[in-house]
């Protein structure tokens, strides 16, 4: 099956998108999920369906469909320049005199009612056919949507009101009437009703527009932050090239306040960059020759060179945004369940609004009282803002997200946040850097420490192992290294040489061979102790000292842990290392429960126990080693430094490497969900709370339609809020 998006238009409520949705998978193998918010499908196809018979599908609906604008989604439209909000503007300035004259008797001058008349039919006719198309399309195919509800408001009071001023008593002079707001006044013109409820869905929808543009805001900066044009080094000359032609494998020029055009390897130069755009770390980073560089950040200091190893589509910035689009189409359980009760929703507020007319009228009540009663019904009832519930938050958290570095696959990761009690660590990569360093150095008596770290550094400075690479670059930040001869490795044991004409050798103490002093003994058997990786270093068949070496534990770690403990989750440490490592890296940190001595393939059982027992399990990992365990727990959290095959694997994936991320991850992830709870709630208790209020004849159709308006930009700004999250 294939995967296409497509840009919607003609959508004006949240039951245009299940319509359209609902059409797409009456397809033959066809799966879509349509998102209002958005504004975009997304389709899977089977294998021999064309993209074009599914837009064709869309456009016998009722609406437009397209594969998406390759234009940056900064420079579309902004919905204040829009059509939409030029109709709100002219139908506000037509429609306030209405109303005016319709509240205030004093202003009520002789055949006032026709100069009404004249101010509201440009509104019910110009300003209000977005709902009239909407409604009558929706009609042909034996579909009914919120904008029917609207329309036939906004129709019945203005008819009404022309057969009072045509064929009644109320186009006589000297006719006079008030505006009652709570319920009907019983007065025989409803123009204000006509044109002020159009001026408020129009309100609702445009400030609506506005914010879904806002909550969307994150993604398209994270966009747009790509570089448009690159210095490329051909045949010895720079050449300024569009990125667009940039290929793996090319040199390029990054300098000082220059965004880095792609992804790749630092050939040339040192500087600091700043991965903010990335990472959300706000601290810029040094790199130099060998270190890596990721595509839209920035170079604050010198001159790089750099070898393109990702381009496109496959760098790591354009794998962020599709992954936040992707969650963005997503749908909570909570969503789909407020969709299925939308869909039906509709047809029975019509029905209920029927029966609300018979009931007044077989009260007794006048034809015109009854039938503004069911306009009331017929406004409040539209629940534009449970399809908002959702979509407006997703964007709002998952962009947000992404500024910071936490990227959310979809909804269902989000509801697997709640319920998460206990969080398996990863040791190396996840708790630690992953990288062996040297954290202790204990020469032997009448040795300087400087001597020390020159002649081991020197000597392992032509070593390959980690060990001795850690080794050689802690002493080469610290002293000047010597040259070496000579150099012999024995696997598993230690490597000698020749160092300043003295021959030299370091490793496991039985293979060094010499007497080893008390004090470098106990220095052997702490280190030991302590889980590190102990080195003698002798020369001239003399023990010079005792190096330290061990992967260093994140500075952050500890802290993540404790947050962890603060979000009510349980630490386990999980690792292939022996005991005493894992219970000495667990001690630092402040975890309890340690795992140690266990196989990448026992990871999965490890994970299956947990839930076995009924705790839901999150697992943090990095390596191609964690991808089952990922794949297996309740949340899989990547950390973004790993792995393509543990990111894959995972449903939060952190681009910057530190744990707190992953407890920012969590925390974020339970906000969003919160909002949308949120957002559902309250679009729930205001239609069943604001219907039988209506019915009643307690609400003047003007307010059910500034309500119904209110209640979705509440929704909207409700989710606007996750832009503060910390």
């Amino acid at each position: 099956m294939s995967s296409v998006e497509l840009a919607i238009g003609g959508m004006t409520c949240a039951s245009c998108a299940n319509r359209i949705e609902k059409k797409l998978n009456r397809m033959p193998g066809v799966e879509a999920s349509v998102n209002y918010a958005t504004e975009k499908a997304t389709v899977l196809l089977p294998a021999g369906t064309d993209v074009a018979e599914a837009i064709a599908v869309v456009e016998k609906t009722g609406y437009t469909a397209s594969l998406p604008d390759p234009e940056p989604p900064a420079a579309q439209e902004d919905p204040v320049t829009s059509a939409a909000g030029r109709r709100l503007a002219v139908s506000a300035v037509l429609g306030l005199p209405v109303l005016l004259l319709s509240m205030v008797p004093a202003l009520q001058f002789t055949n006032w009612q026709w100069l009404a008349f004249a101010l509201t039919s440009p509104v019910v006719v110009w300003g209000a056919w977005p709902f009239h198309r909407a409604a009558f399309l929706g009609a042909r195919h034996g579909a009914a949507t919120m904008d029917t509800l609207i329309s036939l408001g906004v129709a019945a009071a203005y008819a009404t009101s022309v057969a009072s001023l045509f064929f009644g008593d109320a186009g006589m002079p000297g006719m006079h009437m008030e505006l009652s707001l709570l319920g009907s006044s019983g007065d025989e013109l409803y123009l204000e009703v006509a044109a002020v409820v159009t001026v408020f869905v129009l309100a609702g929808r445009y400030l609506e527009a506005r914010a879904r543009r806002r909550s969307g805001a994150a993604l398209r900066a994270l966009l747009a932050v790509g570089a448009k044009d690159v210095g490329v080094l051909r045949d010895g000359s720079e050449v300024r090239v569009p990125v667009a032609d940039l290929r793996v494998g090319e040199h390029f020029v990054v300098r000082p306040g220059e965004t880095v055009a792609t992804d790749g390897t630092v050939l040339e130069g040192a500087s600091a960059v700043d991965l903010s755009v990335v990472t959300g770390e706000s601290v810029p980073v040094e790199v130099g020759a060998g270190d890596d560089v990721v595509g839209g950040t920035v170079n604050a200091g010198g001159r790089l060179v750099v070898r393109a190893t990702r381009v496109g589509a496959d760098t790591q910035l354009a794998r962020i945004g599709r992954m936040v689009e992707q969650a963005q189409s997503g749908k909570a359980a909570a969503q789909r369940l407020a969709d299925r009760v939308s869909g039906i929703f509709v047809p029975v507020v019509l029905v209920g609004a029927a029966a609300t007319l018979v009931g007044w009228l077989l009260a007794g009540a006048p034809v015109t009282e009854a039938l503004t009663i069911a306009v009331a019904v017929l406004v409040i009832a539209c629940p534009c803002a449970l399809g908002l519930a959702t979509p407006t938050a997703l964007l709002v958290g998952t962009g947000r997200g992404a500024q910071l570095g936490i990227l959310v696959k979809g909804p269902e990761a989000l509801e697997s946040t709640r319920r998460v009690d206990t969080v398996v660590l990863d040791k190396t990569g996840t708790v630690t850097t992953g990288r062996m360093a040297l954290v202790a150095t204990v020469p032997a008596a009448g040795v300087s420490e400087e001597d020390l770290l020159r002649v081991a550094g020197a000597l392992e400075d032509a070593s390959e192992h980690p060990v001795g690479r850690a080794i050689a670059a802690g002493a080469r930040s610290r002293v000047t290294l010597p040259p070496v001869s000579g150099v012999e490795a024995s696997a598993g044991a230690g490597i000698a040489g020749t160092v300043e004409e003295v021959p030299v050798r370091a490793g496991r103490p039985a293979w060094v061979g010499v007497e080893v002093p008390d004090d470098l003994a106990a220095a052997l058997t702490d280190a030991e102790s302590a889980g590190r990786t102990a080195v003698l270093v002798a020369a001239g068949g003399r023990a010079l000292g005792v190096l330290a070496v061990a992967d260093t534990v994140r500075d952050s770690s500890r802290d993540a842990v404790a947050g962890f403990r603060a979000l009510g989750l349980s630490p386990v440490l999980l690792t292939g290392d022996n005991e005493r490592t894992a219970r000495a890296v667990a001690d630092t940190v402040g975890v309890e429960d340690v795992v140690a001595e266990v196989r990448p393939e026992d990871k999965v059982a490890h994970v299956r126990r947990l839930q076995s027992q009924g705790k839901v399990v999150a697992v943090v990992g990095d390596g191609v080693n964690d991808a089952a365990a990922l794949a297996t727990a309740d949340l899989g959290i990547a950390m973004g430094s790993g792995t393509d095959v543990a990111i894959e694997a995972g449903d939060l994936t952190l681009v910057r490497a530190d744990l707190t991320a992953a407890v920012d991850a969590v925390r974020l992830s339970r906000r969003t969900l919160a909002t949308i709870r949120g957002n559902l709630f309250w679009a729930f208790a205001y239609n069943v709370a604001a219907l039988p209020v209506a019915a009643a004849g307690l609400l003047n159709p003007v307010v059910a339609a500034a309500a119904m308006a209110f209640s979705s930009v509440f929704v909207v700004s409700n989710s606007l809020r996750l832009r503060a999250f910390r």
